[in-house]
C-alpha cells in the first residue's frame, strides 16, 4: 500500500486517474447531498416552486459552512502531502512524517471547534439573514425549517468534507469515496421516506440529510482510527499549535474563499433578481446553481485528484512530473466542460425537468441558462491554474484570482448589469458569463506565467546538479 501511495512512480496521468475514477464519483455522489432535496422537494403536490426557492436561500449559509470545512480542509491536505512526499525523498524523514501526523490531527480538532461554533451562531441570526439572502413572506417558512434542522448537522458535515481529503491524500481513494457514497444513497433513500411517506416536506428533506452527513462522518472517523490508514487519528494527542494552524489557514484561505466568495455571489444574486424579477427567477436561479453543481463535480474531482499528485511530487523535488500533471488535468478538465457546454445549449429543458416542471419556470430557467453557461469551458482553466497553486502552497496566487473573479467581477457586473436598459433580470446571469472569460484567462496565464516557469528552472537546476554529481 505504501507503494501505491507513492505518487513519484509511474505515469502522472495513471496516478491522477487512479485517484480520480473515485473521486469523481466520490464527488457527484456528494453533490447529491443537497441536490437530492431540492429534486424531491421541486416534485412536491403542492406549493413545489415555492419550497424549491425557499431551499434555494439558505444556499449561502450551507456554502459558509462548506467554506469553513475547505479552509481546514484544503489547507492541511496540501501540506500533509508535501510532508508525505518530503519523508520519501529524505533519508529517515521520521521528522517529516511526525509533522504528517500532526497536521492531519490539528486539522481534525480544527474542524470540530469550528462545526460547533457555527450551528451556535446560525441559529441565532437565521431570520434576519435569510431575508437579506433573498428571502420573502412566502418563501421564507420553508427556508427557516430546512436550515434550523440542517445546522444541527454542520459538524458532521466539516468533518466528512474536510477530513476526507487525508484519506485521498493517502492512496485510498476508494475508500474516500465510500464516504460520500454511504451519506448520499442513505440520502436518496431517506428523502423520500420522510418527505412524501411520513409528509414531513422541507423539514424531511432536512433531517435525512442530518441522519446521512451523520454516517459519513462516522465512516470518516472510523478509517481514520482503524489499521488500514497509513496516519491515525489520535484524540490523545490532538493540541493546536499555533504556527501550524496559521499554516493550514493561510494554505487553506484560497479554498475558503472560493466557497464563501460563492456564498457572497448568491447573496448579491438572490437580492437582484428577487428586485428585478420576484421569487420566481430566485426558483431559477436554485435550480441552474443545481446544475452547476453537477455539471462541474467531476472537474472538482479531477482537480481534486492531482493535488496530492502534484504535491507529493514537488515534496520529492520531482518538477517534471509536477508540469506533467498540470498540462494533463488542463486538457481533461476543458475537454469535459466543452462537452458539457454544447449538452447545456442544446437539452436544456431536460436538465431543468429533473428538478422542478412548473410550465414558467422551465421556459424562465431555459433561456437564462444560455446566457448563465455561456462559456463554461473557461471556469475549468481557473479551476486547473488555482489547484496548481495550492497544491504547490501558493496560496496568495490561488486567494487573488478567487477574489477577482468573484469579488471584483461577479459582484460588481450583478450589481450594475441589472439596471442597464435592455438587459435587467438577465444580467444576473451574463455577469457569470463574462467572469468566465476574464477569470479564467487571467489566472491560467498567470499560472503558466509564475509556477511553470518556475518549475522548469528548478528542473533544469535539477539535472545539472546530477550531471555534476555523476559526470559520464
Amino acid at each position: 500500500m505504501r507503494t501505491v501511495s507513492d505518487f513519484s512512480k509511474g505515469k502522472i496521468s495513471v496516478n491522477i486517474l487512479r485517484l480520480a475514477t473515485p473521486m469523481v464519483l466520490a464527488q457527484l455522489v456528494n453533490v447529491l447531498y443537497n441536490i437530492v432535496d431540492r429534486m424531491y422537494i421541486g416534485h412536491m403536490p403542492e406549493a413545489s416552486v415555492n419550497a424549491l426557492t425557499g431551499v434555494g436561500v439558505t444556499f449561502p449559509i450551507l456554502l459558509i459552512v462548506t467554506a469553513f470545512a475547505n479552509l481546514f480542509g484544503t489547507g492541511g491536505t496540501p501540506l500533509f502531502s508535501m510532508a508525505r512526499g518530503a519523508a520519501q525523498h529524505e533519508n529517515g524523514g521520521d521528522a517529516q512524517r511526525k509533522r504528517a501526523a500532526t497536521v492531519m490531527n490539528s486539522t481534525f480538532l480544527l474542524l470540530v471547534i469550528t462545526g460547533v461554533a457555527l450551528t451556535v451562531l446560525v441559529l441565532l441570526v437565521k431570520e434576519p439573514f435569510l431575508y437579506m439572502f433573498g428571502a420573502s413572506e412566502v418563501t421564507y417558512p420553508y427556508a427557516d425549517s430546512y436550515i434550523t434542522i440542517y445546522m444541527f448537522g454542520s459538524v458532521f458535515v466539516m468533518i466528512s468534507l474536510g477530513m476526507n481529503g487525508f484519506i485521498n491524500a493517502q492512496g485510498f481513494a476508494n475508500k474516500g469515496m465510500l464516504t460520500v457514497l454511504i451519506g448520499a444513497v442513505l440520502n436518496i433513500v431517506l428523502d423520500p421516506l420522510f418527505i412524501f411517506a411520513l409528509d414531513m416536506g422541507v423539514s424531511g428533506a432536512a433531517l435525512a440529510t442530518v441522519i446521512s452527513q451523520f454516517a459519513s462522518a462516522l465512516w470518516v472517523i472510523r478509517f481514520l482510527t482503524g489499521k488500514k490508514t497509513l496516519y491515525k487519528l489520535d484524540f490523545r494527542h490532538m493540541r493546536l499549535q499555533i504556527k501550524l494552524v496559521w499554516e493550514i489557514v493561510s494554505l487553506g484561505a484560497a479554498g475558503f474563499i472560493m466557497s464563501f466568495t460563492t456564498s457572497a455571489v448568491q447573496i448579491v444574486c438572490n437580492t437582484m433578481l428577487a428586485q428585478f424579477g420576484g421569487d420566481l427567477f430566485v426558483g431559477v436561479m436554485t435550480v441552474i446553481n443545481s446544475i452547476r453543481e453537477v455539471t462541474f463535480a467531476p472537474v472538482s474531482g479531477m482537480t481534486s485528484a492531482a493535488n496530492p499528485v502534484m504535491g507529493f511530487n514537488y515534496g520529492a523535488q520531482e518538477y517534471r512530473r509536477v508540469r506533467v500533471a498540470i498540462r494533463f488535468i488542463t486538457f481533461i478538465c476543458v475537454g469535459y466542460m466543452g462537452l458539457v457546454w454544447l449538452l447545456l445549449m442544446l437539452f436544456p429543458r431536460f436538465f431543468i425537468n429533473i428538478f422542478n416542471d412548473d410550465p414558467a419556470l422551465v421556459e424562465t430557467c431555459a433561456d437564462s441558462m444560455f446566457i448563465y453557461f455561456f462559456g463554461c469551458f473557461m471556469m475549468s482553466l481557473q479551476m486547473a491554474g488555482q489547484s496548481a497553486a495550492q497544491a504547490l502552497g501558493r496560496s496568495k496566487q490561488a486567494i487573488f484570482f478567487s477574489l477577482l473573479r468573484k469579488v471584483f467581477i461577479v459582484i460588481p457586473l450583478t450589481l450594475l448589469l441589472p439596471h442597464v436598459p435592455g438587459i435587467g433580470v438577465h444580467g444576473v446571469f451574463l455577469a457569470e458569463a463574462i467572469s468566465n472569460f476574464i477569470g479564467g484567462g487571467a489566472c491560467y496565464l498567470t499560472m503558466l506565467g509564475t509556477i511553470w516557469r518556475e518549475l522548469k528552472q528548478k528542473e533544469k537546476t535539477a539535472q545539472t546538479q546530477t550531471a555534476a554529481q555523476f559526470p559520464k
